[in-house]
């Protein structure tokens, strides 16, 4: 239960002071909206998912890194669309959309190579 409730009580911990620090420095709530905080969690679901299995662990390290290229795609797309001007939504939108487009191209190359 406790592996269910952690990540969500973690990321409103982390919402809350994002929405607090803005007030004070925008760099500050930028570095605190993009800490690694889910990446651990996530490792520590998985690895106790699996009775702390080394493979488990590298293949699922892998896969994160396969799925950090598309979380940068869609940083780099939404950065790209504010400055175009784009408004709030539309901004999002571009970003998802260039995450999707990214990481399912990463995820075809994964299986490629695989074979």
């Amino acid at each position: 239960m406790s592996r269910q409730i952690a990540p969500v009580v973690l990321s409103i911990v982390l919402i809350v002071a994002v929405a607090i620090l803005r007030s004070y420095s925008k760099t500050l709530a930028a570095l605190t909206a993009t800490m690694p905080i889910n990446i651990p969690l996530a490792l520590w679901i998985v690895y106790s998912a699996n009775g702390g299995d080394q493979a488990t662990l590298v293949d699922f390290t892998g896969s994160l890194l396969v799925g950090i290229v598309g979380t940068v795609a869609c940083v780099a797309a939404m950065w790209l669309a504010a400055r175009a001007g784009l408004r709030l939504a539309p901004t999002i939108a571009v970003g998802y959309l260039a995450w999707a487009v990214v990481s399912g191209g990463c995820l075809a190359m994964r299986y490629v190579l695989a074979r």
